[in-house]
């Protein structure tokens, strides 16, 4: 089956920052957002976790994208006061892909891989779980998934959502430590799921060995 690699999927141009190191960005926001694109494949909107969407200032580089679809993003942008417009919109910085598959069945998959990570923040926001990691890497291409493990059903009447983080590191060196960005889209299971169910996310670090995170859908 095809798995996700931590690519870049984004143009060249929105990846680079200023390379001015004493610029500072006014009133800049930095977090995980939904990037959608419209019929021409130009990054169109912005949209948060909490729902609030931003329609973003047109400029050089945001197209070259999928028509109509929703990218998962690590964006760095300022909203724009515009108070001749009833719409919010913003400036697009920077932006960068996270990892989102839909989570497959273990099944599904030839070999299971938890190749180990460290964890610097994971959290449970809108309709996804984020998850920041830290792999040791030199020159290897690794390779991400999230294993969907079924849902038990507790005494309680509640369920809960059982993912595991594929992790394939194709026995690179650990010569360096590279952040990974990766948000498990929950939307998926908002047919199966329901408020006050849990997920149980595991995976493979470097400190704990194999360890688990619990979260309330």
């Amino acid at each position: 089956m095809k798995k996700f690699i931590l690519l870049c999927l984004l143009a060249p141009s929105l990846l680079t920052a200023c390379s001015d190191d004493d610029y500072v960005y006014p009133n800049v926001l930095t977090e995980m957002t939904d990037l959608v694109t419209d019929h021409t494949g130009t990054a169109a909107y912005l949209k948060n976790d909490e729902g609030i969407m931003w329609s973003i200032q047109p400029r050089a580089g945001l197209d070259g994208l999928t028509p109509d679809s929703v990218y998962r993003t690590v964006t760095m942008y300022a909203p724009v006061n515009d108070s001749e417009s009833s719409s919010l919109k913003a400036i697009l910085y920077n932006t960068q892909s996270a990892i989102s598959p839909i989570p497959k069945a273990k099944d599904t998959f030839k070999e299971i891989h938890t190749d180990p990570v460290a964890i610097q923040s994971i959290w449970r926001s809108g309709s996804y779980l984020n998850l920041i990691a830290l792999a040791m890497v030199k020159d290897r291409t690794h390779e991400y998934h999230f294993i969907d493990n079924g849902i038990t059903h507790n005494e309680d009447g509640t369920k809960t959502l059982h993912l595991t983080l594929y992790h394939d590191r194709h026995n690179d060196v650990e010569g360096f430590s590279r952040k990974v960005y990766l948000s498990v889209p929950l939307w998926a299971y908002a047919n199966v799921l329901q408020e006050g169910d849990e997920i149980v996310f595991t995976l493979n670090t470097y400190k704990e060995g194999m360890t688990s995170r619990s979260f309330t859908y």
